[in-house]
């Protein structure tokens, strides 16, 4: 078997009492050493069998995975974040199931929760943002058309936007054009959760300015919109006034007296 398991955002107790079982109960580990905390390999087994997929190809990695499983040994390949969110997962699957061997996941704690923690912040604020578009600019990996920032800017919901940390200049330009003014909030976080955690909040106009300045050039998260301001509607989950399938608002009580 072979268990595709997400390491969290980066402090090694964000993993799941799930993930981390898994990773004690491993013979083979491959793991995303470029991005995975390597504390969080400390409690696998003596004769555990460690690969840094940094090193490799995906050919390789399949090959590590496919001699594992003919010995009958159990496999974790351990992902940053959680596996779904630009993971390259998929195309370890879809070889999996070409070879008969079978697989599970077990999600993650995404760096994108992590960053939202590190900001103290909601990302879904009544009345701002109820929705949050994850995306990355387009580099050596490209990006449909149809998915531009430009694009997506123009709903203003809120943006967290993924291994862009190296274009900021060009994300910035994309932003403007697609209809966020340049004072609208922003906020670079650095390896959120991670014990070198860094929050730098800007506006869209200083991002890569704000980058420069503090010394970041990868491994960050941007984000972007009011969600980061003050203002806000108070959830009507919690009003008084508001009746749920569990309690009945004030306001309906007292129609009935």
């Amino acid at each position: 078997m072979v268990n595709f398991v997400g390491a969290g955002s980066g402090a090694v107790d964000l993993i799941t009492v799930r993930g981390q079982r898994l990773l004690e109960e491993a013979d083979v580990i491959v793991y995303a050493g470029s991005l995975v905390n390597p504390g969080i390999l400390d409690g696998r087994k003596e004769s555990c069998e460690v690969h840094n997929s940094a090193y490799m190809t995906l050919e390789e990695v399949i090959e590590v995975m496919e001699a594992a499983h003919r010995e009958g040994k159990q496999v974790v390949r351990l992902h940053t974040g959680d596996p779904s969110i630009y993971g390259a997962v998929r195309e370890q699957m879809d070889e999996l199931k070409k070879r008969g061997i079978p697989y599970e996941i077990c999600p993650g704690v995404s760096s994108f929760c992590g960053a939202a923690a590190a900001l103290k912040a909601e990302y879904t604020l009544p009345d701002v943002s109820q929705s949050v578009v994850i995306t990355r600019m387009a580099g050596r990996t490209p990006v449909p058309e149809r998915e531009s920032i430009r694009s997506f800017a123009a709903h203003q919901a809120t943006m967290v936007i993924f291994l862009s940390t190296g274009l900021l200049e060009e994300l910035k330009r994309e932003l403007l054009a697609g209809g966020y003014a340049p004072d609208t909030p922003a906020a670079i976080v650095y390896k959120a959760t991670w014990p070198d955690e860094k929050v730098c909040r800007c506006t869209v106009e200083t991002l890569a300015d704000t980058a420069e300045k503090e010394e970041i050039t990868k491994t960050a998260l941007i984000a972007v919109g009011h969600f980061l301001e003050g203002d806000y509607q108070r959830s009507e989950l919690y009003n008084p006034e508001f009746t749920t399938e569990f309690r009945t608002g004030k306001h309906v009580e007292e129609t009935y007296e």
